[in-house]
């Protein structure tokens, strides 16, 4: 994939386009009426890694998405304040995160979301967390981890924000779980083995959609819930790489409990998405040339800090410091 702008035209409009807009027909007044501009979704894959290993190219799994002016974060792996950081997002600004499971590389910068969001970035709201059963317990051991460093900043030297280091945490079950300013969100289960419950996510906003997989095998119920949307980012597990670094004892259970590319494609063919994104993979030519196999649409590699902007076209665009 090249560097820049990935422009993906839809041309739904069937009037001519102008700089890749479609333009409007002209009024009976022979007056052109300018459009109103389309609402976008923007995803950032924020890490693309595959934990628990430190990779210093791909960091914890961890999904921004911004609709209007509502922001989202999907799991919170290792790196993902730095990432939010570097993509000019202030951590104070997140207040809604969304657990797929609580396996550790999906949930081990929650601790800096939270006191960094809140001591350094400023934030004024609780944080609000989704996730499966045990997110309610786990938000709570962790407040009660930091008591001490709460209270002094809270209560003796600081005096911030008492709302600000507030969480209020929810135990989910599948159906709708978020649903405010014309975004919904989605939760639906998954099969990620052993580890249950585990969920993906669907977002809808202004007409578009996006779908994170989380982590999991092949999910009929994933591919149910994907049907229509926009923009699906799947998982994937390379089963060579994982035999080559993981024990012998696990390796196998690891790729059982996981999308190998050739299955991630046949997914891919039965929804159709726009654009189909992977993530929580290793990034490498071996992933995309298997998924070829069984899949030929618009698809794009693991890749940290790639923006997805989904309106009447999808526009990606690649991280450059």
């Amino acid at each position: 994939m090249t560097a820049g702008w990935l422009l993906l035209l839809l041309g739904q409009s069937g009037h001519p386009a102008v700089g890749g807009v479609p333009q409007a027909p002209p009024a009976a007044s022979g007056v052109v009426v300018k459009p109103e501009a389309p609402t976008k979704l923007k995803v950032i894959l924020l890490g693309t890694g595959v934990g628990p290993p430190v990779n210093l190219q791909q960091f914890g799994a961890s999904t921004l998405v911004e609709a209007g002016s509502i922001r989202l974060l999907f799991d919170c792996g290792r790196g993902a304040t730095t990432r939010l950081t570097q993509v000019g997002v202030p951590i104070g600004s997140i207040s809604r995160l969304f657990l797929t499971h609580l396996h550790s590389d999906h949930v081990i910068q929650i601790p800096d979301l939270l006191l960094t969001g809140w001591a350094g970035g400023g934030r004024q709201i609780p944080l609000n967390v989704w996730g499966p059963e045990g997110t309610r317990d786990m938000m709570d051991h962790l407040q009660q981890a930091f008591a001490f460093d709460i209270h002094i900043r809270r209560d003796v030297d600081e005096k911030l924000s008492a709302m600000g280091i507030k969480v209020f945490s929810h135990d989910i079950t599948q159906g709708v779980v978020f649903d405010e300013q014309g975004v919904k969100v989605t939760a639906f289960l998954v099969d990620h083995g052993p580890v249950k419950p585990a969920f993906g996510y669907r977002v809808d906003y202004g007409g578009h959609s996006v779908v994170l997989s989380g982590d999991t095998r092949v999910s009929e119920t994933l591919i149910e819930f994907a049907k229509g949307v926009d923009v699906l980012v799947h998982e994937v597990v390379d089963p060579e790489v994982v035999r080559a670094r993981a024990p012998a004892s696990s390796a196998e259970a690891i790729i059982a409990h996981h999308t190998t590319p050739e299955k991630a494609g046949s997914v891919f063919a039965r929804v159709k998405p726009r654009l189909a994104v992977y993530s929580h993979a290793a990034n490498t030519e071996s992933i995309i040339k298997q998924t070829r196999k069984t899949y030929t649409g618009p698809l794009l590699g693991p890749e940290d800090m790639l923006t997805i902007e989904i309106g009447e076209k999808i526009d990606v665009r690649h991280f450059r410091p």
